[in-house]
């Protein structure tokens, strides 16, 4: 049985239109997201938070009170490991690895970069919570364009299609707007367990850090 286009549902294309401005909301959106995906999934990897030959190398270096030569393998190769070894050479050059003061420094450093790795995560849950309000103002300004439209016509009631554009904005919008947030917060969700289990190995290798140094 032949069948019309309209019964053969919408284009992508169509449905696009029917979204208006907010549609390209959600485009930039989800190429923000994708974008931040792809740079979490790189910029927290293990060899990139703490590479095994600096980490070798820094602590052969503190070992031997090469103190100058650490700092410079650190400064050549900047990352969070880095960050916490420089935190426990400035205490070692000043001369006040007694009474704990390297401890404090690199626990301090560490919440520092604990913090921000966290909090770069969190820009995807942001993500995954405005693309649905996106939507949903799609869906308001819809339903409000459907029935201005039967204000504005009283006969509207018999002509279903004065309804229509508002009505598909109103659905459009929602649905890209929950395709923009479920994959966001799936990422958000994968990324974050993942970002916790490399603050962990960090914390072992500050402990390791501190022991050497003092």
């Amino acid at each position: 049985m032949n069948t019309t286009p309209a019964e053969q549902g919408i284009t992508f294309l169509q449905a696009w239109t029917y979204g208006g401005p907010l549609m390209w909301v959600l485009a930039g959106l989800s190429v923000i997201a994708l974008a931040l995906t792809l740079y979490l999934l790189v910029a927290h990897r293990r060899g990139a938070l703490a590479p095994t030959d600096l980490v070798s190398d820094v602590l052969n270096r503190i070992g031997t009170k090469d103190f100058g030569e650490a700092r410079r393998l650190c400064e050549r190769k900047p990352c969070a490991y880095s960050a916490l070894a420089l935190a426990a050479l400035d205490v070692l050059r000043d001369g006040k690895a007694d009474g704990g003061h390297v401890k404090d420094a690199v626990e301090a450093a560490g919440s520092r970069i604990a913090e921000r790795l966290q909090g770069t995560v969190d820009y995807l849950c942001d993500l995954a919570a405005i693309a649905p309000l996106v939507g949903l103002l799609g869906t308001v300004l819809g339903m409000f364009q459907a029935f201005g439209g039967i204000a504005n016509d009283l006969a509207a009631a018999a002509r279903p299609v004065v309804l229509a554009q508002g009505v598909s904005q109103a659905i459009v919008t929602t649905v890209f707007g929950l395709v923009v947030a479920i994959p966001c917060l799936a990422a958000y969700a994968f990324l974050r367990r993942r970002t916790s289990r490399r603050i962990g190995e960090l914390e072992t290798l500050a402990v390791h850090l501190e022991r050497v140094a003092e």
